[in-house]
């Protein structure tokens, strides 16, 4: 099997959201005997290569910045290029990862009657729909086209049905096993660690440090380890230059966040509207129970007892509360063990198959 992957950014060395998920996603097709071409652009010239057994066609993507600046979606200008490499790839079926890729996808089908995927990595609701111009209208002739909508999650799955009337398929998104793992004695100091990006407002890191303070009242010896925001003024804005709070800087590959999971106390992440929450499922892959919210799709990766603690959306008491469980929780000696079982069921081989028998299925070889 031949399947074209299509996404419009792709940086071998930066492994998160969609870009993550389709290289371990394409290990998996190649471990199975298939032939995986990843379409993607970039402001070059056109290259092909193979990366780590996977081939990358860059189509040119011409400047969009006018665009963006009118509120228009960002990656529209290479489709037509990503179109004629579909037309001259002889693929057997497109899945795509982004919405205007997925344009580009469904005239592919409109002229070759193969099968069209999309992979919808958020979680479709109003603020998400309506921040830029025609993008509700490109996502919905994008699901309309497609042979089948993929999710990250039932609760992004609930979501497509309410807006669009799609009955999406859910497939979580898989987490490397091998490099996240248990690896030592957690850290001396009660630590909480927190993975998310201080920049992105949805993750709401402000209140997890507005949290942490009330947490030193209990517990004073408690540490925060954080990601560095990119815009120097966000870690004061943030109050990230508190007592107890230790940065570090963002990375390339998250991988090399391991040992922080691994040596921390709980791993918290504070965001809203989450589709599925990895660095979750990273965290419990490292034997280190999580706190989130109670919203979203984070109580279906935290969807027992012993693992971690969810508080009610938006209370920094409430976020408090659950952090001071959460620690308790870390002295329990069988909590390790319960939460890499947990992440176990997500591993990426079972990423991989779901894909491949969703693919299977499409071109008839179920």
């Amino acid at each position: 099997m031949k399947p074209a992957l299509l996404n419009p950014c792709f940086f071998p060395e930066v492994r998160r959201g969609s870009e993550r998920l389709i290289r371990e996603l394409a290990n998996g097709l190649v471990d199975g005997g298939h032939e995986p071409t990843l379409i993607t652009s970039h402001p070059g010239r056109p290259s092909r290569s193979l990366e780590d057994g996977l081939e990358v066609l860059r189509v040119w993507r011409p400047p969009d910045r006018r665009l963006v600046r009118r509120a228009y979606p960002e990656y529209m200008t290479h489709v037509p290029l990503s179109y004629a490499a579909l037309r001259a790839g002889g693929y057997d079926l497109a899945n795509a990862f982004y919405p205007t890729d997925a344009v580009a996808a469904v005239r592919w089908k409109s002229r070759t009657r193969r099968p069209v995927v999309l992979s919808y990595g958020g979680l479709p609701d109003r603020p998400v729909l309506a921040d830029k111009r025609h993008k509700l209208r490109i996502l919905e002739h994008a699901i309309r086209g497609s042979d089948a909508v993929v999710t990250s999650s039932r609760t992004a799955a609930g979501a497509m049905k309410r807006w669009f009337g799609v009955e999406a398929r859910p497939i979580y998104p898989g987490v490397d096993l091998a490099a996240f793992a248990p690896n030592g004695a957690r850290s001396p100091e009660p630590t909480i660690f927190c993975a998310a990006l201080p920049d992105d407002a949805r993750k709401r890191v402000g209140l997890l440090v507005s949290a942490f303070a009330h947490v030193r009242r209990q517990r004073p010896e408690a540490r925060l380890i954080a990601i560095r925001p990119r815009d120097p003024a966000a870690v004061a804005r943030h109050g990230l230059d508190g007592e107890g709070i230790t940065l570090i800087d963002p990375v390339a590959d998250p991988r090399q966040l391991a040992p922080h999971y691994a040596h921390a106390w709980v791993s918290a992440l504070t965001a809203y509207r989450e589709a599925f929450g990895l660095v979750l499922v990273e965290a419990l892959a490292c034997g280190t129970p999580v706190v989130g919210a109670d919203h979203g799709a984070v109580p279906e990766v935290v969807d027992r007892d012993g693992i971690g603690v969810l508080f009610e959306n938006g209370d920094e008491r409430g976020v408090a509360r659950a952090l001071l469980e959460g620690l308790e929780l870390a002295s329990d000696p069988g909590t390790r063990d319960r939460c890499r079982a947990r992440a176990e069921e997500f591993s990426t081989s079972r990423l991989a198959a779901e894909y491949e028998a969703l693919y299977l299925e499409l071109l008839g070889r179920g």
